[in-house]
């Protein structure tokens, strides 16, 4: 695990404005185990995290544990890169357009119930757009 993913417990406690100290007293853990989550010597399990969250008021914490801690997460989160704002809702609207566009292609390929094996091509390239979406969306919602 690098250094990053070891430390996104920690940021999300200092961006809260607490210590350890009082950190681990909220969450009824000791000091030594928030500190063996903090240096990424231990993965905090789910309930610790799910504290973590409500205490450090930071939604996006679940998503980081989730793709750093988990492999379905390493395997099908895609990597959010927080953004601005504005940036965020542009590159939304945009990735939403991009759907739009193949929307009909879309209902035509699914309204028998299947995907054809001359369909499957564009049905990727449609799913990808999704995933993009997926992507947007998430960026936008942790956005700053």
């Amino acid at each position: 695990m690098d250094k990053e993913y070891r430390n996104i417990y920690q940021i999300a406690r200092e961006s809260a404005g607490l210590t350890q100290e009082k950190a681990s007293e909220l969450m009824d853990i000791s000091v030594d185990s928030l500190r063996a989550y903090e240096s990424g010597r231990r993965i905090p399990p789910d309930h610790v995290v799910i504290k973590m969250i409500e205490i450090y008021n930071t939604q996006y914490l679940a998503y980081q544990h989730l793709k750093t801690s988990a492999e379905v997460g390493q395997k099908y989160l895609p990597e959010i890169k927080i953004k601005d704002l504005s940036t965020a809702i542009l590159n939304l609207q945009a990735q939403v357009g991009d759907y739009i566009s193949c929307e009909k292609l879309l209902v035509k390929i699914c309204s028998d119930g299947k995907v054809s094996d001359d369909e499957a091509c564009d049905f990727k390239k449609i799913c990808k757009e999704l995933d993009d979406v997926f992507e947007a969306i998430m960026t936008f919602k942790f956005s700053k």
